[in-house]
């Protein structure tokens, strides 16, 4: 039996099998003319499931009037493109029944994560860095113990919005050092955090899957002309030496802030170990030692690949658990 998981966000769309043979990132901004009905048409054409398992986290996006519409929209997407069963995991880690409320399900991704998490590995903070966003949950007793909503994780440091690609760099900063001093930075989305990561070798260029901030190209003079643009300046007035460090600064400022989050979360259940997952795994495992916490790694436990697309797994394999030990979901 093919089972498959999807985790719908408001860029992309991730797949994976229970048996991680299947592995895919697929960019599918909603808040455009989105194509994901028929992307999703595409995939169950390839792809043939059996059962799918979802869950999803695109129903934020500003194309919706609210919450509710876009979990519509995606449910809709999802049921008119698979012809096999198809169920949806909610913000405890449980599949969705007609007995609960639909709103249950937005932002539930990291729920299915810590779900399988729990059980396997047990006690710690499950840390995930996507493109977009950080997931920092607490897990004791084998269940998450964080808010059910992005509003009241980011209330509790439970949710860090910013990620690996696609945050602007004046989310993180507001002056970078520069030979020649600090220098107040720009809120134009001149640049994202992928620029940064791809210039400090990172991640490659397969990995910058979202669009770049002026829309031109992924190469390195591509990338530093979008750095500088952040300090208002073009190749010809900044150094290159300059570039590379208002790079570092991101990442430092990136990491030091995980660490802030984590620190709050890990005070406040008495948890000091972590698992880390997503693209951006190399900050976190860098912020675990700066705090001396034990790091379990998900790249190296299931695979790099199934990192990446950590929820989609844990949903796809959440199903498979459920269909061999039924009644215990």
């Amino acid at each position: 039996m093919r089972i498959i998981g999807i985790d719908i966000g408001g860029a992309n769309t991730k797949i994976a099998s229970a048996d991680g043979k299947i592995i895919e990132l697929h960019y599918i901004p909603l808040w455009k003319d989105t194509t994901l009905p028929e992307s999703l048409e595409d995939i169950a054409t390839e792809l043939k499931p059996d059962m799918v398992s979802v869950v999803m986290t695109g129903e934020l996006a500003d194309c919706f009037e609210d919450k509710l519409e876009g979990i519509q929209f995606i449910m809709r997407s999802v049921d008119e493109a698979f012809d096999c069963k198809t169920m949806y995991i909610d913000s405890n880690g449980h599949f969705y029944d007609e007995d609960s409320s639909l709103r249950e399900l937005a932002a539930a991704n990291w729920a299915a994560s810590t779900r399988l998490i729990g059980s396997e590995i047990g006690d710690c903070i499950f840390v995930d860095v996507g493109s977009t966003t950080s997931d920092i949950i607490p897990i004791k007793d084998g269940k998450h113990v964080a808010g059910l909503t992005d509003f009241s994780r980011l209330v509790r440091s439970e949710l860090f919005y910013a990620g690996t690609l696609r945050t602007n760099l004046a989310y993180l900063l507001d002056k970078v050092q520069v030979a020649d001093g600090h220098c107040n930075i720009s809120s134009e989305l001149f640049a994202n955090t992928a620029d940064a990561y791809l210039l400090l070798g990172d991640i490659t260029e397969e990995l910058y899957t979202c669009e770049t901030a002026d829309g031109a190209g992924k190469s390195k003079t591509d990338t530093m002309r979008r750095l500088a643009r952040v300090v208002c300046a073009d190749l010809t007035e900044i150094s290159p030496d300059d570039i590379y460090n208002i790079a570092a600064q991101v990442k430092e400022r990136q990491i030091s802030h995980l660490c802030e989050t984590i620190s709050v979360v890990a005070e406040k259940n008495g948890l000091n170990r972590i698992v880390s997952a997503g693209l951006g795994e190399f900050m976190i495992k860098e912020a675990a030692k700066r705090m001396g916490f034990e790091c379990i790694s998900v790249a190296e436990k299931w695979g790099n690949e199934i990192s990446k697309v950590f929820p989609a797994y844990a949903a796809a394999r959440i199903l498979e658990n459920e269909i061999s030990q039924p009644g215990k979901e």
